[in-house]
């Protein structure tokens, strides 16, 4: 593997995979989103940019950073006050789906609506979670070996015991294979056979684009089952970024099935 240009994946979930909850509208579905990013861009290009911008609006220190995150965005929360002030508010939109737009990154999102799934399939209950990971592991494999790359997976902890869940569940996608992909194909390209976990608070900024991305993309999903024009909102035109330039895609350009899988 020496020599090849190594990705990152770095994966954010919306929902959860309670199973028994799936008859509430709010916990119907499972969401998986994954960001894959070349690690040396990620350190010349994403990191400092991101940086920047956090200093620029909000004054963060690289002693004291501040973690971007979505939810407290939106709600103008600590330490994010200052986009109360509409004007602020509006230059900083500009400038954040500049940079999404901008930054060079592909993304994947595999999204479970958890009631057909338990109407479905009375008998045999794949773990949401786990089905939603082996569809974008399988999918950032397949990309990987189409360029002759390398990477792994990193994903936002959980904490305690909802970290071991998701070790375990990658750790049993690799060894066991999955469906469509064999152990060996898994070693092939991924350069470990263990889940990178790591809380918000380090400051991964692969980790924060994702907690950016994951909501809208969700979002976009469903809308496009349903049949749906994007959301009318600001997660909308991030969505609408997501699906003209950096979704997966087939050869012919082709999102369904490629960046966004829906199931069962």
């Amino acid at each position: 593997m020496e020599g090849r240009i190594k990705y990152r994946m770095y994966v954010d979930e919306v929902g959860n995979s309670d199973l028994e909850a799936s008859t509430d509208p709010n916990h119907r579905y499972l969401s998986l989103t994954g960001v894959i990013i070349d690690l040396d861009y990620v350190r010349s290009t994403l990191f400092p940019t991101i940086e920047n911008m956090k200093q620029e609006y909000f004054g963060s220190h690289p002693d004291n950073p501040i973690i971007l995150h979505r939810k407290r965005i939106i709600n103008k929360r600590h330490p994010f006050e200052i986009l109360r002030n509409n004007k602020i508010e509006r230059k900083f939109n500009k400038s954040l789906l500049n940079l999404i737009s901008d930054f060079e990154y592909v993304i994947i999102t595999a999204t479970i609506d958890k009631l057909e799934h338990r109407q479905r399939y009375k008998k045999w209950r794949f773990d949401p979670y786990h089905y939603c990971l082996a569809v974008i592991v399988e999918r950032f494999v397949m990309w990987l070996k189409k360029r002759n790359f390398i990477g792994d997976v990193l994903a936002e902890s959980r904490g305690g015991k909802e970290d071991l869940r998701l070790k375990n569940s990658f750790s049993s996608l690799l060894s066991r294979g999955s469906t469509y992909m064999t152990p060996d194909e898994f070693e092939e390209v991924l350069t470990s056979c263990e889940l990178k976990v790591k809380p918000k608070s380090n400051n991964i900024s692969g980790l924060q684009l994702a907690d950016l991305l994951a909501h809208p993309s969700f979002r976009a999903s469903l809308a496009r089952r349903q049949k749906r024009g994007l959301p009318n909102n600001f997660g909308g035109k991030i969505a609408k970024i997501l699906e003209d330039s950096k979704y997966d895609r087939s050869p012919n350009g082709k999102v369904d099935g490629f960046g966004r899988k829906w199931l069962p």
